[in-house]
């Protein structure tokens, strides 16, 4: 994906939400959640990497590099201090990341699977095969090579409980530090992250998510990053005046807007494409149906906001101050809710019948 796609892409996405709007002023007040995300198209490979932590095999030389990591809530928020970037391949069995995370200081103290590996530095992965915000994964990994996987049937904002106990079936993983571990001593350049992540591992139940070429999954990266001190041979996290560690910094490849890694309709998109990688890949084009969700999740934005202070969702997208026929690139939508108390429905559906629905815990169904 060359930097002048995204930027094409970027321009596509901004007309339309512009086009939105235009007609629904609404959007401004939930503008840091309807920046574009970014998108990256990731070709196949017939020669696997070899997963050692050391991303200059032939094959990782063929894949584009993403964008820097910014900052999680965006551009508004000062860069971060430290380069980080990642890459993708894949094949029929394995979806291949690597990650390159500058780092002068390399440590880390969490050596037991499943322990809160955010509690050290990290590089962390999100995955929606689905594109629903429902049933993804997380994966973290610290710079010694220690796994933190879990499973959300759903966000924690809609009372998603985590399945800490799934562990990723499968997967190989490997990190190599440009530097040493936990030696204060001397300055490092970069530690570098490898993961073989099987297709069949992104599954719960009987279908398996193997993507096919122009396939789209939501995916997303953050780097976790805390403020340290040198004291005698230890890295000791900054303390406020309170005695607590000062906030970790998020940086991610498509900023949220927000402080929640956990919300995947903000994730960036993720294009498979069944070229090979190092050639000619397709441009990334913004399906019509993620245009018609935006006003999907709109309305379920604005239904917390009003049961936040009413206690109870809206009956009528009146109500929400918002109108029942909207335009999105010249083809005429209706948008229509059903509530109760607790549950809500919102519905948009263009002139050629394409329906999409959400519901009360932002789940996206067609």
């Amino acid at each position: 994906m060359t930097i002048k796609s995204i930027k094409i892409i970027s321009v596509i996405y901004l007309l339309s939400l512009t086009n939105i709007s235009q007609a629904q002023s609404h959007f401004k007040e939930y503008k840091n959640l309807f920046a574009p995300p970014l998108s990256y198209v990731t070709g196949h490979t017939t020669s696997a990497p070899i997963i050692d932590g050391d991303i200059n095999d032939d094959a990782w030389m063929k894949a584009e590099w993403t964008s820097f990591f910014e900052d999680i809530e965006g551009t508004t928020k000062p860069k971060p201090y430290y380069k980080t970037r990642a890459k993708l391949l894949w094949d029929k069995t394995y979806l291949y990341i690597a990650a390159e995370l500058e780092e002068s200081h390399v440590w880390a103290t969490l050596s037991q699977r499943d322990e809160i590996v955010f509690h050290d530095n990290d590089f962390e992965i999100f995955i929606d095969p689905t594109n629903t915000t429902h049933q993804y994964f997380e994966i973290e990994i610290n710079a010694l090579n220690n796994i933190f996987d879990l499973f959300l049937p759903k966000p924690y904002r809609n009372r998603g409980s985590a399945l800490f106990s799934w562990n990723t079936p499968g997967m190989k993983h490997a990190v190599k530090i440009n530097g040493t571990l936990n030696n204060p001593d001397d300055k490092d350049q970069a530690w570098t992250v490898e993961f073989a992540i099987p297709f069949s591992a992104l599954t719960m139940g009987n279908h398996i998510h193997i993507p096919k070429d122009g396939d789209i999954w939501r995916i997303n990266f953050s780097r976790v990053q805390w403020e340290t001190e040198i004291i005698g041979k230890k890295y000791i996290k900054k303390k406020d005046s309170t005695g607590k560690p000062l906030p970790e910094y998020n940086w991610v490849w498509s900023p949220q807007g927000v402080i929640d890694m956990h919300r995947p309709e903000r994730w960036g998109y993720l294009l498979f494409s069944e070229i090979e990688a190092g050639t000619n890949l397709p441009v990334f084009e913004l399906p019509y149906s993620e245009l018609q969700k935006q006003y999907l999740w709109l309305i379920y934005y604005k239904q917390n906001s009003f049961r936040s202070k009413n206690k109870h969702y809206a009956t009528s997208l009146s109500e929400l101050g918002l109108k029942d026929i909207v335009d999105i690139t010249n083809i005429t939508n209706k948008l229509t809710v059903h509530a109760t108390k607790s549950q809500f429905t919102a519905i948009i559906k263009d002139v050629s019948g394409n329906t999409i629905r959400i519901n009360e815990e932002g789940l996206i169904m067609k």
